[in-house]
C-alpha cells in the first residue's frame, strides 16, 4: 500500500524511541533516523555491551543518540525511555520457535510499549514492526486470492500445524511443495508476531494512541551489528556448507535498508495512521537464491540440488 507523499514535519527537533535498537532492522532504522536529524533514544539490555558499539559509532550518535537500559517486560524502564518522545518505533521482539519464550514476552512487551506511549503524553505515533507471518498463514485462502494488508494469519492453524525441518528459517511462514505432498510449515514466531500485532491494535484503540504497522518479509542486507541474525542465517547456511540441498519453495525478500526507510515514512506520513504496510521487494524460488549465491561467491560450497 503506497504512502501519500504528504508528510508531517520531519527530523530536527523530534525525539523518537526505538526499542531493541541493536537488532538487524532496528540498527538500520537508528542510522536512517540519525541521518534525517532525529534525536534517538534506543532501548537495549546493556548500553555498555560492546555489541552495541556500532550504534554509538554512527554519524550523529554522539549528539543525538541515547542508549537506555530497558527490558520489554520492565514497564518502568520502558516508560522512562519513551518519556519526552514524539514517536516510538517498537521493533524489539523475541526471535524463537519456543512458545514460552516467544508469545508471552512479545504480547506483554507490546502492550507495555503502547501503554507507555499513551502515558508519556507526547507521543504522536507508534510504528510497530510486525511480520509477513502475521498475514500469510491461512490454508483456507485460495491460490487466486491476492494477499494484502487486510489478510491475517489463522492462529489455530499456526498453533496446530507443525512440520520439523532443520533448514527452515524462523521467519519462514509459507507453503512448501515437496515431491510427495504439500505441507505447511508453522512456527511460534509467526503466531507470536500475529497475536502481538493484534494486541497492539487493541491497546491502541483502548488508549487512543495513533498506530501504524510494518509487515516485512524476510529482510536481507548488510549487517551493522556484530551478530549474525536469523534472516542472515537463512542465506549463510548455503555458503558455509551446513545446507547441502535447497528446499523446493519460494520466499519473499526485501532489503533491510528499504524496511528501515519504510518505518520512517510510515511514521512521517499523516495518511499512514491506522494502517498496515506489507514490505516486500520480490519473491524468489530457492533455486534462484542459490544460483545468485553461486555467481557471487563461486568459492563457497553452494548446493546445486
Amino acid at each position: 500500500m503506497p504512502v501519500d507523499a504528504t508528510a508531517l514535519p520531519t527530523g530536527n527537533g523530534q525525539t523518537v524511541c526505538v526499542t531493541g535498537a541493536g537488532g538487524f532492522i532496528a540498527s538500520w532504522l537508528v542510522k536512517h533516523l540519525l541521518q534525517k536529524g532525529y534525536t534517538v533514544k534506543g532501548t537495549v539490555r546493556n548500553p555498555d555491551d560492546p555489541k552495541n558499539a556500532h550504534l554509538t559509532a554512527m554519524e550523529g550518535a554522539a549528539d543525538r543518540l541515547l542508549l537506555c537500559k530497558a527490558d520489554l517486560l520492565d514497564y518502568g524502564a520502558l516508560r522512562e525511555a519513551i518519556d519526552g518522545c514524539h514517536g516510538v518505533f517498537h521493533t524489539a521482539s523475541p526471535v524463537t520457535d519456543d512458545p514460552e519464550e516467544m508469545v508471552e514476552p512479545a504480547v506483554r512487551g507490546t502492550r507495555y510499549v503502547i501503554h507507555a506511549a499513551a502515558d508519556a503524553g507526547t507521543v504522536r505515533r507508534v510504528v510497530f514492526t510486525s511480520s509477513i507471518g502475521a498475514v500469510t498463514m491461512d490454508p483456507g485462502r485460495g491460490p487466486d486470492v491476492v494477499v494484502d494488508e487486510s489478510c491475517w494469519s489463522d492462529l489455530e492453524h499456526c498453533k496446530n500445524t507443525r512440520v520439523s525441518a532443520r533448514d527452515i528459517s524462523m521467519h519462514r511462514c509459507t507453503r512448501l511443495v515437496t515431491d510427495i505432498t504439500v505441507v505447511v510449515v508453522q512456527n511460534w514466531y509467526c503466531y507470536g508476531k500475529a497475536v502481538a500485532e493484534q494486541a497492539a491494535w487493541e491497546v491502541a484503540r483502548e488508549t487512543g494512541v495513533e498506530l501504524a504497522v510494518v509487515n516485512p518479509v524476510l529482510a536481507l542486507g548488510p549487517l551493522l551489528q556484530p551478530q549474525v541474525n536469523a534472516s542472515i542465517a537463512h542465506i549463510l547456511k548455503y555458503l558455509d556448507g551446513s545446507a547441502t540441498r535447497y528446499t523446493n519453495a519460494v520466499q519473499g525478500y526485501v532489503d533491510v535498508r528499504d524496511v528501515a526507510e519504510a518505518h520512517v515514512r510510515v511514521f512521517e506520513a499523516e495518511v499512514a495512521a491506522g494502517k498496515r504496510f506489507i514490505c516486500i521487494e520480490r519473491v524468489l524460488h530457492r533455486e534462484d537464491v542459490v544460483r545468485i549465491l553461486s555467481k557471487l561467491f563461486p568459492e563457497y560450497p553452494v548446493p546445486n540440488t
